[in-house]
């Protein structure tokens, strides 16, 4: 049930996840990348920025269906898949301050759009939000693939970060899926790309 509790929670959150306070976990690698140019650092920021993005706005997605979710059990699943997404965040904001880079000024936009847009999955039931959870992944994980490819090959540490963040996001729709998520149809899966495409557009450099 929606109550003011939980709506502090999600601004409490928000605001940690947009100025990167109480980051938890250490980095995943204890790689070093060597030899990069000011080019290919550049590079490599601009990616991490949309991932941070990324996380980002699947924080806000969870915090909002959880907000709204019918049973405890969908609740959990979505605020435990949250909680990793932090850590994700604490990862991707560690490397982007390493490459003497910046996150993007739009991230609390996106935080509160998700927010909204996850409590309007959510109210639509829980099996309908933890579907939503899976389509999301599988669209973060390809998403993933796609910056994986692109990353240089000596940038290790950064490719070890996305390839830890996939793993998870893996297991956080595998999960969905099990506790009874529906599997969304193709024409949703492609109105769900094209929105992260406003989403990869508009953060890469800002």
């Amino acid at each position: 049930m929606l109550n003011l509790d939980w709506l502090v929670r999600v601004v409490d959150v928000g605001l940690r996840s947009v100025t990167g306070t109480g980051r938890t976990g250490p980095m995943p690698t204890h790689e070093q990348s060597i030899g990069m140019s000011d080019s290919e650092r550049d590079f490599v920021a601009g990616l991490m920025r949309v991932n941070h993005t990324g996380e980002i706005c699947a924080q806000g997605l969870y915090e909002g269906q959880a907000l709204v979710a019918h049973s405890a059990t969908a609740r959990r699943v979505l605020l435990e898949a949250a909680d990793e997404e932090r850590k994700h965040l604490g990862w991707c904001r560690t490397r982007i301050e390493e490459l003497g880079s910046h996150t993007s000024v739009l991230d609390p936009v996106f935080y509160g759009s998700s927010v909204l847009l996850g409590a309007l999955v959510g109210s639509l039931g829980d099996r309908i939000s933890l579907g939503f959870v899976e389509a999301t992944e599988d669209q973060v994980c390809e998403h993933l693939d796609r910056h994986l490819d692109r990353m240089p090959e000596k940038d290790r540490r950064s490719r070890q970060v996305l390839a830890a963040i996939r793993a998870d996001e893996v297991r956080h729709g595998a999960t969905a899926r099990s506790r009874g998520g529906i599997e969304f149809s193709r024409p949703v899966r492609l109105l769900m790309t094209l929105a992260s495409k406003v989403m990869t557009s508009t953060t890469r450099r800002l």
